[in-house]
């Protein structure tokens, strides 16, 4: 037979709508890769210099875009950092509060990264699957901030507002039935709180689902075992966080080793990998979830018997209520300078950081004591797992390359930035 003979593929620029806009240069002998070289910028968007422009209050919104399937927990790293510079701490049920969002946030994220890593290699029920769920939780999203998606609900000293007494309510229409209409309703009737705890009843039986249809299915063992083999000691030298550090053995989670607002207070585990291939981190995102799930149930439980403010009372921090913005002139000057001029920030710097769903997100603020950061940078967890990209998939296939993308769980708001 001829020799194959190497030659060179383009693998992207992907469409933004699937992982981002990557674009792979694939050395390949036959359909084995010899070397990948991961090209990135392309959907760069200068996300931290944006950020060293405006007062301090008004970048929040833009942590939310970094990495939009996990954008609470990408606010909450900002916020922490912004509250180490002024010395405040929030209360303790703002703190709950954000805890639960959270794990909330990280369990959309696992959902659409098990939706999407499913659909790469060829599960489409997943997809299906996960998306029903991710509606449930970003009505959540929606019933306390007005949005599904880009919140902005974390702010310095507490949380936007306290959480709403009564879940929004699909209305009639001619295209469903009063039957499907009142079931559809039954567990919006109460509270923000009863909706939650309704879910994290019934989310457990709908993980087992997820893996009766994947963990011992032989087709997803096949393109996940023994693929993109990273082991403890090199996930350690790249720069490895989150599941993909655990993933490779390695017991590491910010949230038990670092602790942040109230997770020492809480019990859960941290589910860890033997093997460190993709059908490891698979097993440990959806333990993952199971563990959220537990944690979300403490914070009903807490929420539920603890009253209190979701903020603190610093007007020069955080702004008046609307009612005493109409009423007093105080208040509407506070209001006004707040949202017009922010507030200055004590020079120094600080690197807080935070277990975000993909590992860890942290960011380094210098402040010269003006109203806007000196420098912002971002520590995005994927830029670390998309530098290991050649070194995961040399010696693969051309197929496994997309399984390994799916695992590596990028997104390119935070890569790029």
């Amino acid at each position: 037979m001829p020799e194959i003979q190497n030659f060179t593929v383009n693998f992207g620029p992907q469409h933004p709508a699937a992982h981002g806009v990557l674009r792979l240069v694939l050395e390949m002998d036959g359909e084995v890769i010899q070397k990948a070289d991961p090209h990135v910028g392309l959907l760069h968007r200068a996300t931290e210099k944006l950020a060293e422009t405006k007062p301090y209050n008004q970048s929040i919104g833009y942590m939310d875009r970094l990495d939009y399937v996990s954008m609470m927990c990408n606010e909450h790293g900002y916020v922490l950092a912004i509250e180490k510079l002024l010395g405040v701490e929030p209360p303790v049920r703002a703190q709950y509060i954000r805890v639960m969002f959270d794990e909330i946030t990280r369990i959309l994220n696992h959902l659409m990264w098990l939706g999407a890593h499913g659909l790469d290699i060829g599960a489409m029920t997943m997809f299906l699957w996960c998306f029903r769920e991710r509606e449930d939780l970003m009505d959540c999203y929606e019933a306390v901030s007005g949005t599904r998606m880009h919140a902005t609900y974390y702010r310095p000293g507490g949380v936007y507002r306290d959480l709403p007494a009564k879940m929004p309510q699909y209305e009639p229409s001619p295209h469903r039935s009063d039957k499907e209409l009142k079931e559809m309703n039954e567990s919006r009737s109460g509270s923000l709180l009863d909706f939650i705890e309704a879910f994290v009843e019934k989310f457990p039986s709908r993980i087992d689902d997820y893996e009766t249809l994947l963990t011992d299915n032989r087709i997803w063992k096949q393109r996940t075992v023994n693929i993109g083999v990273v082991s403890p000691e090199r996930a350690m030298q790249l720069g490895f966080s989150g599941p993909m550090l655990r993933g490779s053995g390695i017991v590491w989670d910010l949230r038990k080793h670092q602790p942040y607002e109230v997770y020492d207070r809480l019990d859960f585990d941290i589910p860890v990998g033997v093997n460190g291939d993709c059908y490891d981190r698979y097993l440990v995102r959806i333990e993952e979830m199971r563990q959220s799930t537990r944690i979300i149930k403490q914070c009903v439980d807490w929420l539920r018997k603890n009253e209190g403010p979701v903020a603190i009372e610093d007007r020069k921090i955080v702004p008046p209520r609307r009612i005493e913005m109409k009423d007093d002139m105080e208040s509407l000057i506070h209001h006004f300078k707040l949202f017009t001029e922010g507030y200055t920030v004590p020079e120094g710097e600080v690197y807080a950081a935070v277990e975000a769903p993909k590992g860890e997100f942290g960011v380094y603020m210098i402040s010269d004591g003006a109203n806007k950061p000196y420098r912002v940078k971002v520590r995005a967890p994927g830029f670390p797992h998309l530098a290991s990209m050649n070194e995961m998939v040399s010696g693969h296939m051309l197929a496994d390359v997309v399984a390994v993308i799916g695992t590596q769980d990028i997104v390119f708001g935070e890569i790029d930035r």
